[in-house]
């Protein structure tokens, strides 16, 4: 496959051309966001390019992604609180208003997030957050990537 990964997530992650992949799970995709102002941000994308909404899974398939969604959020929560003294929580979300492909958001929250954001949903961050270079994905965040990766794989030597 050519041209950029962004512009299909999902066939990259199955054809290996997806760099963001941290783990191939049951039903998709572990993937690093490539929007790094939370760090440890993290995504499940579902491993078939045509599913929309969760719903459009058969039940067997929608528990499995479901599980998956479990799975890297715990993952992703062990990583942050063992890196990160200031961890707080995780949010997970499944929303697919803009992206139109099954996918489940991994959001770790923080003490040091601004007092006026950090209980609120992530998505009030201002634009110039999402789209600012200083948290792009690259080489800093390969601690945190080996950390996520590091639990997945502990969590599913436990399974």
């Amino acid at each position: 496959m050519t041209g950029d990964w962004r512009t299909d997530r999902i066939r990259t992650a199955l054809s290996g051309g997806n760099p963001t992949v941290l783990r191939r799970l049951t039903s998709g995709f572990a993937v690093i966001g490539d929007v790094r102002f939370l760090p440890g941000y993290s995504v499940l994308l579902v491993d078939e390019p045509d599913v929309q909404r969760l719903s459009d899974l058969p039940k067997a398939k929608r528990l499995s992604f479901l599980s998956d969604m479990d799975q890297l959020g715990e993952a992703v929560e062990r990583a942050c609180r063992r890196l990160d003294p200031a961890f707080r929580r995780i949010n997970l979300e499944i929303l697919g208003n803009t992206d139109p492909f099954l996918h489940a958001h991994v959001w770790p929250r923080y003490e040091w997030e601004p007092a006026d954001l950090v209980g609120k949903p992530v998505w009030l961050y201002p634009r110039e957050r999402w789209s600012d270079p200083r948290f792009g994905l690259g080489p800093r965040h390969d601690v945190l990537r080996e950390a996520i990766s590091g639990e997945l794989d502990r969590l599913r030597s436990v399974t």
